[in-house]
């Protein structure tokens, strides 16, 4: 039995699909845009439309673009000889926040996880592959999450490069500025040593 009349069970129940909405969640939102005035409401659906049809993947990095050409991409000054690989879009705005990268970008859309189905012939592996045959790319650092899936596609990823004379590298993970050794767990303990430094 539905609760609610058919228009607004179907905007829960759409609502809900979204990653990290429940039911709950949706159920707020859905009451929400019953509530705000028709004008927001007409702008948030031309937003979604909009980001449907004008959104599309830069050709040579996989990034969000409006443009055949990412921002990133086209960006001259860009250091063209070290090359980032990330696993989502959004993996390039936390790097860019840092202001510490200077290079170009290269999404994966995803990481190779066997659990889940997905094989390095489901990612973008091959087209980076390509990309590093085609230009004078000397160095790749592999900014994949330091989880099983981001760890496995790291060590998959150095396995291909490094026979073609490119080096690889591994951003630094272990303990966040601010934490305390007591609540670090072991991973991520032994992942700071490990990525230890001189001073």
């Amino acid at each position: 039995m539905t609760y609610y009349v058919t228009p607004v069970a179907n905007l829960i129940e759409e609502l809900s699909k979204l990653p990290g909405i429940g039911p709950k969640s949706a159920q707020r939102l859905a009451f929400y845009m019953l509530k705000a005035p028709p004008a927001d409401v007409k702008k948030l659906a031309e937003a979604i439309l909009k980001v449907k049809e004008k959104i599309k993947f830069c050709k040579i990095c996989f990034n969000v673009t409006d443009e055949d050409i990412c921002q990133y991409c086209r960006d001259t000054p860009r250091d063209r000889s070290i090359i980032c690989v990330v696993e989502e879009p959004r993996d390039i705005v936390a790097l860019e926040k840092t202001g510490e990268f200077k290079g170009l970008y290269h999404v994966l859309h995803g990481a190779i996880s066997p659990i889940e189905g997905i094989s390095p012939e489901d990612i973008k592996i091959g087209e980076l592959l390509k990309r590093l045959k085609g230009q004078e790319v000397k160095e790749v650092v592999i900014a994949t999450n330091p989880n099983i899936e981001g760890e496995a596609t790291a060590m998959y990823l150095a396995k291909l490069i490094k026979p073609l004379g490119v080096k690889v590298t591994r951003i630094a993970s272990g303990l966040p500025v601010g934490g305390d050794l007591e609540y670090a767990d072991e991973v991520t303990l032994g992942k700071a040593l490990e990525g230890r430094r001189e001073m």
